[in-house]
This record gives structure tokens, C-alpha cells and sequence, in this order.
């Protein structure tokens, strides 16, 4: 029987997204693995996977599509043996369920198509076991699965992120199938996801009205400037923001830096200045570890590793690509690894698992001449540091004499549910301590 492939999640928040380009056009023969569209989300644009071998029978969704539900057919697979009159003579996608209460989406007069329905493909339920995980398998396998009586959960999956495929199921050998569980699976607390409501303010047509007969130009809101507005309305309203700022002396750490690049341009490297910011802060993690903490709704986590994320200015909106591991890496594997997200932020190529999580961010617009200025954290993150240009000021000595230093602004953004006062101005002090003192970074 034809299987469905369906529209990927390609981020755990992931509920629609635009079919940007197809890869292969009817007719053609697909192997697991190779790469049949793009899928482009309100961050990135991503290469999809078939996890099936097959041809393309049908292309149900136009590539261009703007906002396609998460599981809505997309296309049709064919096996070995099946031909297009499998199909049936409705080549329109289902409407993928709709969950009881689902998140309204204030997103503007556009709204996407509702594809009509399908009743000559189906598609194979996500079937738990019995200690209530999901197992992730195409279609295929499942209807492979079933016919065998194989027992999914003894499979070991080889396609991407180990969901199992037809080769799987073909190279297992018979098993009986687990027992249904008879108690439902115990509830999460935790509650699911929803859309962020896209903010709107005063209504569009009120706004339009007051500038008639002047000259305008209407952009329409992307998935990425909707989700930006969503997520920092929401951090304005539920965060309850404070600011500690300070200035910090970074004569020592720019002597250094030039040491330091004079030493490694054989090797092609050439550290920034943020560079050893991104350095200090997660030493600083490390060294006020009730710092290193998010926002759960009903608790606090605390981390253990520090993963500072790092806000990279993109066309339309912005990133924060996560550097993992911060406080084990050298500052020229710093440098590297952030010069590679950065470049692929720009490009929309980075992958969910590289800008979710993290507890901390690091906005800098110093290479503007912005001197100060306060930022807005990112959600769960406990705080984020903003980090103005570093300008040279009078200073008094510690002998009382009246010099000339490089100061730099740092202001540091606090969410009062995670950090107290005296906990975040310790934790500034630490960034400040190792920017000022730079040796330390190398230890």
C-alpha cells in the first residue's frame, strides 16, 4: 500500500513550517537518507530526509507552501510493485487531527489553505509500548512490522535519529509483539507546547488609516519576525526583569589579544574580543554555579555545564546559536566554533539542537558604538549580558593618579525568579574579574 511521507517536526516546537523547495519530482526513486526537500521553520531552512526507499508517487503539497501543519501529507511513496493507480483518484492531502483545545495563532489575514481529504493513503499511528515511549518508525516499517509479527521496540532504528526503517524491519527476525499495556500512560505535568499568540497591538487597519495618503510600504511578517515579536512580548510581560551594570578596564585583555594573534597567525587564527567575552562568562558559570540556571515554570533547573548562547543578527530577525561546553574549550576553538554558527545563522543552515537550550546569552552590539543599553532575555534563560563599546575614558589610578583606560559598559539582564540581586552582582563581578584579568582564561 502507498505510504504518506508526512511534514517533519524539525524542532520541538516546530507545529508548521513552508515547504520551500522539493528535491525530487514524481517518477523518481529515493533511497533512506537521501535528501528529497527543504524545509524552511521560523529559524532555518533544513534539508528533509526520505527514511524510506521507494518512488515518489505523487507530490501532494507545491513547493512555495506557506504554512503546512506538521504531519499533512505531503507526498506519496511507492514500493516496489505499486504504481500511481494505487493512489486512488484523490490526490489532496488530509488535514492532519486538530488537538481538543488548540492554540489560537493571532497571525495577521493570511492563513494557510486547508488541504481537503485523503482517504486512499493512510497513515500508520505512532505506537507506544508499554512503558509508555513513543517508538519512532516510518509507515513502512510498522505495516512491515505488523505483517511479521515483529515487536518494534526490540528494533534497533538505523534512519536519523535512530527511527526505524524498512531494512530494519526486513533484517529482524520474528518476534512476538509486546503486550498492549492496560493502564493508560501515566500524564506528563509538564504542558504541551503552544504557539506563541502573535502580539499585535492596536488592529492593522486602525494603524493603516492614520498614515493614508502618506507614502508606506506593507512587509509581511515571516515565521521568524513572528516568532521574535511572540517570544519577546512574552519575555516583557512574564519576566520580572532587573539590571545590574558595570564597567570593565580592558587594556590588559586587548595587550593580550595582540599577543595572543601575533603568536597564532601562522595557524589563521584571530581572536575577538568577544571571543574572551563568551570565555569569561562561562568560567564566571562555573564559579557562581546558582547563576548557571533556567526558568521551568513550577522550578528552577540548575546546569552544570555552561552553554552560553550568543546572539548573531540575521536579515529579518536574529539567532542565538548555543555554544556547548564552553568552560572545556580553548579560546581558539571558541573563535572557530563561533565564527561556523554564525555564518550558518546568516544563511538560516543551523540545525534546532544548535540554538535551543543554553542559560545564559550574550548580546553585543559594541561593534555599532552602542555604549549601553539593556537587553531582553531569552526564555527560560536566567539572565543575558549586553555589552557596549569599549571607549577610551579618564580614569583614576589606584595611585591616585588621572589616566587614560579602554572602558567598556556591561549591563546584565536578571530574571528575579531565578537570580536574586546578590547573586547576579556576583556573578557580573566574575565575568568582570577574568575579562580584566585574561591570563586566567588559559588555565
Amino acid at each position: 500500500m502507498p505510504t504518506e511521507i508526512l511534514m517533519p517536526a524539525l524542532s520541538p516546537t516546530m507545529e508548521e513550517g513552508t515547504l520551500a523547495k522539493w528535491l525530487v519530482k514524481e517518477g523518481d526513486t529515493v533511497s533512506s537518507g537521501d535528501i528529497i526537500a527543504e524545509i524552511e521553520t521560523d529559524k532555518a531552512t533544513m534539508e528533509f530526509e526520505a527514511v524510506d526507499e521507494g518512488v515518489i508517487g505523487k507530490i501532494l503539497i507545491e513547493e512555495g507552501s506557506e504554512g503546512v501543519k506538521v504531519n499533512t501529507p505531503i507526498a506519496v511513496l511507492l514500493e516496489e510493485g505499486e504504481s500511481a493507480d494505487d493512489i486512488g483518484k484523490t490526490s489532496a492531502p488530509k488535514e492532519p487531527a486538530k488537538p481538543e483545545a488548540p492554540a489560537k495563532a493571532d497571525g495577521g489575514d493570511a492563513k494557510a489553505s486547508e488541504p481537503a481529504k485523503s482517504d486512499s493513503v493512510t497513515a500508520a499511528p505512532a505506537a507506544p509500548v508499554a512503558d509508555g515511549k513513543r517508538i519512532f518508525a516510518s509507515p513502512l516499517a510498522r505495516r512491515i512490522a505488523a505483517d511479521k509479527g515483529l515487536d518494534l521496540s526490540q528494533i534497533k532504528g538505523s534512519g536519523p535519529h535512530g527511527r526505524i526503517v524498512k531494512a530494519d524491519v526486513e533484517g529482524a527476525s520474528a518476534q512476538p509483539k509486546a503486550a498492549k499495556a492496560e493502564a493508560a500512560p501515566a500524564k506528563s505535568d509538564a504542558a504541551p507546547a503552544k504557539a506563541a499568540a502573535m502580539p499585535t497591538g492596536a488592529d492593522a487597519n486602525t494603524v493603516m488609516k492614520m498614515f493614508e495618503g502618506r507614502d508606506f510600504e506593507e512587509v509581511k511578517l515571516d515565521g521568524m519576525r513572528k516568532t521574535v515579536a511572540a517570544r519577546l512580548t512574552e519575555a516583557k510581560q512574564t519576566i520580572p526583569h532587573f539590571y545590574l551594570r558595570r564597567s570593565v578596564q580592558l587594556d590588559a585583555l586587548m595587550a593580550f589579544r595582540a599577543q595572543l594573534n601575533g603568536q597564532l597567525a601562522d595557524r589563521g587564527v584571530k581572536l575577538s574580543v568577544n571571543d574572551f567575552i563568551i570565555k569569561a562568562c562561562a568560567m564566571a558559570l562555573q564559579k557562581v554555579p546558582d547563576a548557571n540556571a533556567v526558568w521551568a515554570g513550577d522550578r528552577i533547573l540548575k546546569l552544570k555545564p555552561s552553554d552560553v548562547a550568543v546572539a548573531v543578527a540575521v536579515d529579518g530577525g536574529l539567532f542565538t546559536p548555543v555554544l556547548k561546553d564552553s568552560h572545556q574549550k580553548s579560546l581558539s576553538a571558541l573563535s572557530a566554533e563561533m565564527k561556523d554558527l554564525a555564518t550558518r545563522a546568516r544563511n538560516r543552515k543551523l540545525a534546532p539542537h544548535e540554538y535551543v537550550g543554553g542559560s545564559f546569552a550574550i548580546s553585543n552590539l559594541g561593534m555599532f558604538g552602542i555604549e549601553n543599553f539593556d537587553a531582553v532575555i531569552n526564555p527560560p534563560h536566567g539572565s543575558i549580558l549586553a555589552v557596549g563599546a569599549g571607549i577610551k575614558q579618564p580614569v583614576v589610578k589606584e595611585d591616585g593618579e588621572i589616566g587614560v583606560a579602554t572602558v567598556m559598559s556591561m549591563t546584565l539582564s536578571v530574571d528575579h525568579r531565578v537570580i536574586d540581586g546578590a547573586l547576579g552582582a556576583e556573578f557580573l563581578a566574575a565575568i568582570i574579574e577574568n575579562l580584566e584579568n585574561p591570563l586566567a582564561m588559559l588555565a
